[in-house]
């Protein structure tokens, strides 16, 4: 599966974005407004990253601005009865930075003012995604807590595992492993021994 398509922006629509790489495929990828608003003028070149949908019966090309977006959009969609199209809809009405800030302050209030969000999908996402999501937040970024395993914290959250447990598990099981191995290695023994021990 591609992860992004670099190319020349053709055609800015609502929600809609047509972009054209060197080998002269044109797509047309669906996006938020809040993408859209962040790239620059028709003809300039642009790298967006995609998740693909495909059903039996239909494939769309979903593209976001950053990989960010992408994990809350993915994020997203382990709401009961949020679907890409809604996923796309709520990112629209709030930026990823301000959804990520109300999902983990539990701002029941902000959550329920996005377009077509009643006060029941609301309630749902806060029971979902609080404290799961796979996107660090802005101040664990800007005060420098970022994790050396954030690859592998990510992986498990993606799993549905409570981010900051996935946190004190890898960060335990880390301090046990053999320095002389490298990065990879280390990923994958603490990933598989994370999962058992969350497991129990």
């Amino acid at each position: 599966m591609f992860n992004s398509i670099f190319g020349t922006i053709t055609a800015k629509f609502p929600q809609i974005l047509h972009l054209e790489t060197s080998s002269g495929i044109e797509w047309s990828l669906s996006v938020s407004d809040s993408t859209l608003n962040s790239l620059s003028t028709v003809g300039s070149q642009v790298r967006i990253y995609t998740w693909m949908y495909h059903k039996e019966d239909a494939m769309k090309l979903f593209g976001f601005s950053s990989i960010e977006e992408r994990s809350v959009f993915l994020d997203l969609l382990k709401v009961d009865g949020v679907g890409p199209k809604g996923a796309l809809k709520i990112l629209s009405s709030l930026p990823y930075t301000l959804l990520v800030e109300a999902l983990e302050q539990e701002d029941l209030s902000k959550l329920e003012k996005i377009s077509g969000i009643g006060k029941k999908t609301a309630q749902k996402m806060l029971l979902t995604l609080k404290g799961k999501l796979t996107l660090l937040s802005e101040n664990e970024k800007s005060t420098g807590k970022v994790s050396v395993w954030n690859d592998v914290i990510i992986a498990l959250t993606n799993m549905g595992y409570d981010k900051k447990t996935c946190e004190t598990v890898v960060e335990k099981i880390a301090k046990d492993l053999d320095a002389s191995l490298t990065q990879s290695a280390k990923e994958e023994i603490i990933f598989r021994k994370a999962i058992v021990e969350l497991s129990l």
